[in-house]
């Protein structure tokens, strides 16, 4: 229910009443924020779920063993992904203290491996999870 207050103007006929919806409302204004507040949560405010992540070791586990299994697939010349990336790791252990030139093969099987199996690991978040809480369910 919207309320009027009036204002008394004065101009060139005289004193004139106006009204507005523009005035004071009868409602004070409220903060969203403040209302989300619990009293059981100590005054803190949450927008999200307290467990974001969610996590669980069945996803990195399986999540592991899905990743590993297809790269240890020898595919290139002959050689895993996980082999080659292995392999180049024990060559640059090989001069220790030196660090591996930009131009080392170990650079490539690195953000290679890794992005397969953060990809793997996303993909089995999403449909482990998805799985547990019934999202695919028509």
């Amino acid at each position: 229910m919207a309320t009027t207050t009036f204002a008394t103007v004065v101009g060139m006929g005289g004193a004139s009443r106006l009204t507005s919806g523009f005035g004071k409302p009868q409602v004070t204004a409220r903060n969203p924020l403040r209302q989300a507040m619990a009293v059981g949560n100590g005054g803190r405010v949450t927008c999200f779920q307290r467990d974001w992540l969610r996590r669980d070791f069945n996803v990195i586990g399986f999540g592991l063993i899905g990743w590993l299994a297809p790269s240890s697939i020898p595919a290139i010349d002959g050689k895993s992904l996980t082999g080659l990336f292995f392999d180049s790791i024990g060559t640059e252990l090989a001069h220790f203290p030196t660090p591996p030139a930009l131009t080392s093969q170990f650079w490539l099987w690195l953000i290679c491996w890794h992005l397969g199996l953060f990809i793997s690991l996303t993909f089995g978040q999403i449909g482990f999870k998805g799985r547990t809480e019934e999202y695919f369910d028509s």
